[in-house]
């Protein structure tokens, strides 16, 4: 969607009619520096594009796993079947919940042969949970600081063309000795197009930034709650393995 979108821009900007809107000529009037930055725009762009896709693909499997695993490992947990419930985890690898429900299970899981369960060894299954939530956090994470640079920068890598390419142009029109704004428009208006190509990099990559931050923040808070869930069950089952005695 977003690549059409830009594509479409650039249909645009080419079929506008006027002569100076000719993307072709404009290559080739724009000086080395210029085509520099456009290059650099391009790039800019397909990296953005590139984390965009991946992490969408990311977020919707961990979504779409994560809501069959919440039902089926809480059947599991209420038999009090850890071995399943972790066999069930280890089948959905995409799944934000089961990567950090597991990593609790299986530390919970390893004092199951013990006699007693103390508060430690709940506590250390809890600060299990806690890294592997700081390590899936890091995963979800990956690529999208990039968008936000990429859609902070762009913009002023973009003015710089532009105030290059006006430099140049009323270096033009000195070493013309052409007075008038007509001398330099065409050089003004190649100019400019470096600024517009920054901003049709940097508003998507802000969108979209601002998108997976959001849901982030819920996959953190589901992340949260079912550690704290978990740590409660622990309770329990410990509290029920000491009244048996």
């Amino acid at each position: 969607m977003l690549l059409q979108t830009q594509v479409w821009a650039f249909m645009l900007l080419q079929e506008a009619g006027a002569p100076g809107w000719d993307i072709g000529h404009l290559w080739t009037q724009m000086g080395t520096l210029a085509k520099a930055v456009v290059i650099v725009m391009f790039l800019m762009s397909a990296w953005s594009i590139g984390v965009m896709i991946d992490r969408l693909m990311a977020f919707s499997a961990a979504r779409k796993q994560s809501r069959a695993f919440a039902p089926a490992v809480a059947g599991a947990l209420r038999d009090g079947k850890l071995d399943e419930a972790i066999k069930i985890a280890d089948r959905y690898k995409k799944s934000h919940l089961a990567k950090v429900v597991v990593a609790g299970l299986q530390e919970f899981s390893a004092h199951q042969a013990s006699t007693e369960i103390s508060g430690e060894e709940v506590e250390a299954s809890k600060r299990a949970l806690e890294r592997a939530e700081a390590i899936v956090h890091a995963e979800l994470k990956r690529g999208v600081s990039a968008l936000a640079t990429i859609g902070s920068s762009a913009p002023f890598v973009g003015l710089f063309g532009t105030v290059v390419g006006i430099i140049n142009a009323f270096k033009t029109m000195a070493a013309e000795k052409s007075p008038g704004i007509g001398a330099i428009a065409g050089g003004i208006s190649e100019a400019l197009v470096t600024t517009a190509f920054g901003l049709l990099v940097a508003v998507p990559a802000v969108w979209m930034f601002n998108y997976f931050s959001g849901r982030l923040e819920a996959f953190d808070v589901e992340m949260g709650n079912s550690s704290s869930e978990l740590v409660d069950y622990f309770l329990k089952r410990a509290q029920a393995i000491k009244a048996r005695k």
